[in-house]
């Protein structure tokens, strides 16, 4: 392993521990989740209308992504359900494959139905898998802004995005969404 490579991998590694090390406080996370929705609502009225009608999103406003072969990413948010906080959950994912850096952004996962919000509630102690315990369909947007037809009628709708606009070639799955305890 060259010198530059060590470096790097030392660096993501110093960067997720942190991230476990340095958990925001509910106010920061409170703050993080309205400065993320408005930039969301911002890009896209769509996405606007569909939190509108959502029994509850779960939006977390950094997820940091980082690897050399092997990677991983950790961001922590809050679910909202009618406009309030309901609880705080991280986000966590692993991969193995052709990967080198580092990225950050942005997510949003509304529950269209309460049928499925409940599912979600019901696993957060164990951990909710996306992709295992509820399929996220990944939000794109066609011309003039609009959502596909089809992903907004899916029971859970995804948003990928940062603060330059909605992300590509990414996906929700294998991130296991766990509860926190943020009561101190």
């Amino acid at each position: 392993m060259n010198r530059l490579t060590q470096l790097l991998l030392a660096s993501i590694l110093a960067l997720f521990m942190s991230a476990q090390a340095a958990a925001a406080s509910k106010e920061e996370i409170d703050a993080g989740v309205k400065e993320a929705l408005d930039t969301l609502y911002k890009q896209s009225s769509a996405a606007k209308d569909l939190g509108a009608k959502a029994a509850g999103i779960l939006v977390f406003p950094s997820v940091v992504k980082g690897g050399i072969g092997i990677g991983g990413e950790y961001g922590e948010g809050a679910l909202l359900v009618h406009g309030k906080t309901a609880g705080y959950y991280n986000t966590a994912s692993g991969s193995i494959g052709f990967q080198l850096g580092v990225q950050k952004k942005s997510q949003a996962i509304m529950f269209m139905n309460q049928k499925e919000l409940d599912k979600f509630l019901s696993q957060e102690h164990d951990g909710w898998k996306a992709g295992v315990d509820g399929s996220v369909a990944l939000a794109t947007l066609g011309a003039g802004g609009q959502l596909d037809t089809e992903t907004a009628k899916k029971p859970i709708v995804g948003f990928i995005f940062s603060n330059k606009g909605l992300m590509y070639n990414l996906t929700f799955e294998g991130s296991k969404i766990t509860k926190l305890n943020k009561d101190k």
